[in-house]
């Protein structure tokens, strides 16, 4: 081979590896900016915690998969309605009881994700799933949930609990609210009316 020709091989060499390099890169960005979109809050508090933004999306595509295996579903509007008027005797109980209405709280969205087919394993484990499809109320559950944690401690004010119930509410509300999503997100299913 000539000179110039191993000069021209070499640069077509360099430029199809500039080239894979720009692409991955793109690719990698791509995803990047997938994950803060469905994530929002979450994927800063995610890389935050791990402290590499590569961990963190590593662990967010893993909840997306998790996630995507489970069979999330509407409530019936029997289910939801029955939800609804619960919450708003809990709301009510507030009045004369925070610390019983707090606590039965928390517990009443642990039903209502059950009954949307979430796993109740842990709170942890129920807060990265709910981050999957409610990332932007996913932080009241855990703020709610930590105000209930400390009044079981007896270390929350009245004020505290207040602020409890209403993280919770907007938590509540996302979830008994959420508008029939069947077709747009692939661990959706229809309910069949019984």
């Amino acid at each position: 081979m000539s000179g110039n020709t191993v000069t021209l091989v070499l640069a077509i060499l360099v430029i199809a590896l500039i080239a894979a390099a720009v692409f991955l890169w793109q690719r990698g960005r791509a995803r990047s900016d997938k994950l803060k979109n469905r994530f929002g809050p979450e994927y800063d508090r995610t890389v935050s915690n791990v402290g590499d933004e590569r961990k963190a999306e590593a662990i967010l595509a893993e909840r997306e998969r998790r996630v995507s295996k489970y069979t999330i579903r509407p409530l019936d509007p029997t289910m939801r309605d029955h939800f609804v008027a619960t919450w708003q005797k809990v709301q009510a109980q507030f009045v004369d009881d925070p610390a019983y209405a707090v606590t039965r709280a928390d517990d009443l969205l642990g039903e209502v994700m059950t009954a949307r087919g979430y796993p109740m394993t842990d709170f942890d484990h129920a807060a990265e799933d709910l981050s999957v499809d409610h990332a932007e109320v996913v932080q009241n559950y855990r703020k709610g949930h930590e105000i209930s944690v400390r009044h079981r401690a007896s270390e929350a004010s009245t004020e505290e609990l207040r602020t409890a119930m209403i993280h919770f509410r907007a938590l509540f509300d996302d979830l008994v609210n959420e508008p029939d999503m069947t077709g747009h997100h692939p661990n959706i299913q229809e309910t069949t009316p019984n």
